[in-house]
């Protein structure tokens, strides 16, 4: 174990986003969290490889929830490479909306998914949380219908990126 190291954003967050943290009980963040969050607000790849249970989520939540809350047509599309890990994500982002009282509106789009329930999540989440093999069969094939999302994406977001291969 090492002491933690702790950084300054170029740019404070958003107060929304400063308050929430502070409800959260998170205090400062970690210093590969603010060369992250700062890349990915200048519009740069990011990649992130730290151990378990490091924050390496809000390195990508925080982003995403700011250009949510500052662009009502943003969107972001998260890929996981398990169902258990893309349903945790949802249920993050669901209590991150709660304590913002802003429409995050997170929804997992899978195999799972019902077919009634497709359409509404494809035109009204904000954030959708899938996985490569839904992204191959289910949203690429039909990206036409996908138009309004796919003009609205800030962030795409790969998770456990170690675990993809071939055409992954």
């Amino acid at each position: 174990p090492s002491p933690p190291r702790y950084g300054s954003l170029e740019r404070p967050l958003p107060d929304p986003l400063a308050r929430a943290l502070e409800r959260f009980g998170i205090e400062g963040l970690y210093s590969h969290q603010v060369q992250a969050i700062n890349l990915a607000r200048r519009d740069r790849h990011v990649v992130v490889a730290t151990g378990t249970a490091s924050g390496k989520t809000l390195c990508y939540v925080l982003p995403t929830l700011q250009a949510l809350l500052a662009d009502p047509s943003a969107r972001a599309l998260y890929l996981f490479p398990t169902k258990a890990l893309a349903q945790d994500q949802v249920v993050e982002l669901g209590r991150w909306q709660d304590t913002l009282g802003a429409p995050i509106g997170a929804a997992t789009y899978d195999g799972d998914t019902p077919p009634s329930a497709r359409s509404r999540t494809r035109k009204t989440a904000r954030v959708i949380v899938s996985n490569p093999d839904m992204l191959h069969t289910g949203i690429l094939p039909h990206h036409t219908n996908w138009a309004a999302f796919f003009e609205g994406l800030r962030l795409v977001v790969l998770d456990e990126m170690h675990t993809y291969r071939g055409v992954f």
